[in-house]
């Protein structure tokens, strides 16, 4: 199949997505299989994909929802713990010692939270975590989704201890290791690294306004529920705040990029940069002279709020919400202790290297499935690795920490079960679409110039020539909007960015570095991030508004990214390699 004529084929299951999630506004559970089966019927009428293989694809896809679905599990039954353990009041007074000031909260979790769980964990653990968490303070369920999403895209560049790109650069750009050595480097890994560097310095860039995004997204849409009354007024009082944080997280973030690596730097950026923040906070510096919180509940439209209540549980279980124990008089470290206990096993499970290699390749820590249908497409299940499991681990310990009865404990394990239900179906069949059109060209016979993916990227780099820098990021936003991982979108785009860097004469580290500023912030509407977000906090179908709601942020990256690199390809750093 000629380029020209695959690209428009490969772009149906995208618009299929987005027509019928941010068009008709879908529920995901209903839309998704729909895609699927566009994906798949593509797949076998164009790029002649045997049906064994759009199986194993389609099962390949299934694994992976099944390690996001025992996420969203473990985040929901760790929050449901410390609702029925009275903690999550006390750490609401400890909120109020702060500032009970809603646009602050934003930047203390949905920032710099976020940032930190994804420098640790990374691959949908900040939205599972922090929105739940936002929610339990009093925030509209759909706020906390927006925020938590918006909040922590900038740190997905190194989420989960650098993997985007000590994984996603040096796996694809390993095929052109000889351009790479030619060019003066050493290695392959050390070219990922210093592409990475830039990547720190545009999102840098970028992300120095994230926090003032995010509360101008909560205050705005989330301020009045009438159109006409909505207004921008709130964010001012809070913009020296807002960025204050954006330079204290981006200043460690790039450094720590360019002098150490890419494993530390969303990690340690989120722990210098809040701990900074929340010093000048308690100081009495940056706070707002007037607090500002969200209308009445009783005002709230319907779709800001699903089955968990603000501050509360599922509505289902409202006679329940009183099952509290001694919260008022809990220290704020016991009700902090089950997070923080968690923030130790991420760590100790991603950075202590013996403890890493274990969970992932020892007897029994993985779950796989060699030779699906008989094709070479494998699937894996890394429960032992991935952070549901330690969020399970860390609602267990809670346990004994707060004395928790049998009751309270089957209660939470109860809800959280019942909360991941209705994601399921989605999430299986989003994933699988994406693999399908990940596969597309791997079957034995492929007479395709590549997979959907990857045509699709080459028609659009094709059509730009020189103007293409300014869209880069682009496509970076393509492969994580579909895949939900920036990991994934670096994997099969970081190659095509640096050969269509050789062919355009610009440089290969700064087009493979502004892969990430696309793929970063594609994260906050990739179909199964939000999905699994929206779950944690009962308000499942909503799929489409969220990613309707967060193109915003996603124009201002990559409009302001594009430009940015033009101008260091072509003006700033036009002879780096």
């Amino acid at each position: 199949m000629t380029l020209s004529a695959g690209a428009p084929l490969a772009l149906v299951p995208l618009v299929v997505v987005a027509a019928l999630l941010v068009g008709l506004l879908w529920p995901a559970a209903r839309a998704m299989p729909v895609a699927w089966l566009a994906a798949a019927i593509v797949a076998f009428l164009a790029w002649e994909m045997p049906a064994t293989w759009i199986l194993a694809a389609s099962v390949d896809g299934a694994m992976a929802a099944v390690e996001i679905l025992w996420i969203v599990f473990g985040a929901l039954v760790l929050l449901y713990t410390l609702m029925n353990s009275g903690a999550v009041d006390r750490i609401n007074a400890g909120f109020a010692s702060i500032s009970d000031d809603r646009r602050v909260q934003v930047v203390l979790l949905g920032f710099f939270l976020a940032t930190f769980i994804e420098g640790v964990a990374g691959f949908g653990t900040p939205a599972a975590v922090v929105a739940p968490l936002l929610l339990a303070l009093g925030f509209p369920a759909l706020a906390a989704v927006v925020a938590a999403l918006i909040g922590h895209a900038v740190a997905t560049v190194f989420g989960a201890v650098g993997t985007p790109v000590i994984v996603g650069f040096q796996q694809p750009l390993a095929a052109v290791s000889e351009s790479i050595t030619a060019g003066g480097f050493e290695s392959v890994g050390t070219y990922a690294t210093a592409a990475g560097a830039w990547s720190a310095v545009f999102n840098g860039l970028l992300g120095t306004l994230m926090p003032m995004v995010a509360v101008g997204m909560v205050v705005y849409y989330f301020g009045e529920p009438e159109a006409d009354d909505r207004s921008l007024s709130a964010l001012w009082a809070v913009a020296p705040l807002c960025l204050f944080a954006g330079v204290a997280f981006a200043v460690p973030y790039v450094a720590v990029a360019w002098l150490i690596g890419p494993e530390l730097p969303s990690l340690i950026a989120a722990m210098v940069g809040g701990a900074v923040v929340v010093a000048a906070l308690k100081a009495g510096y940056l706070l707002p002279e007037d607090e500002w919180e969200f209308p009445p509940r009783e005002e709230w439209p319907d779709h800001w709020v699903g089955t968990i209540e603000p501050g509360g549980r599922s509505t289902d279980d409202e006679a329940a919400a009183d099952a509290t124990m001694d919260g008022p008089s809990m220290s704020l470290f016991r009700a902090w202790s089950p997070y923080l206990v968690l923030v130790v096993l991420l760590v100790g499970t991603r950075v202590v290297t013996p403890v890493a290699t274990f969970l992932q390749e020892g007897p029994g820590m993985e779950l796989a499935w060699d030779g699906i249908a008989g094709t070479t497409i494998s699937g894996t299940i890394g429960w032992a690795y991935v952070p549901g499991t330690w969020l399970l681990v860390s609602a267990l310990l809670a346990v004994p920490i707060f004395g928790m009865g049998r009751g309270d404990v089957t209660d939470a394990w109860r809800e959280g079960a019942e909360k991941i239900v209705s994601p399921a179906i989605a999430l299986m069949f989003v994933i699988a679409m994406v693999e399908v059109m990940l596969q597309t060209a791997s079957h034995p016979g492929a007479t395709a110039d590549g997979s959907m993916i990857v045509v699709l990227a080459s028609a659009t780099a094709s059509l730009l020539g020189g103007a293409y820098p300014f869209f880069a990021p682009v496509v970076g936003t393509l492969g994580a909007f579909i895949a939900g991982s920036i990991t994934v979108s670096n994997i099969t785009f970081a190659a095509f960015q640096f050969e269509v860097a050789q062919e355009i004469g610009v440089s290969t580290q700064l087009l493979v570095g502004a892969q990430t500023i696309g793929a970063s912030i594609g994260n906050t509407i990739a179909i199964h991030n939000v999905i699994a977000a929206l779950a944690t906090v009962g308000l499942v179908g909503k799929t489409g508004r969220v990613v309707r709601l967060n193109l915003i942020p996603v124009a201002y990256y990559l409009v302001v990214g594009g430009l940015a690199t033009s101008a260091f390809v072509y003006v700033l750093f036009p002879t780096t390699f």
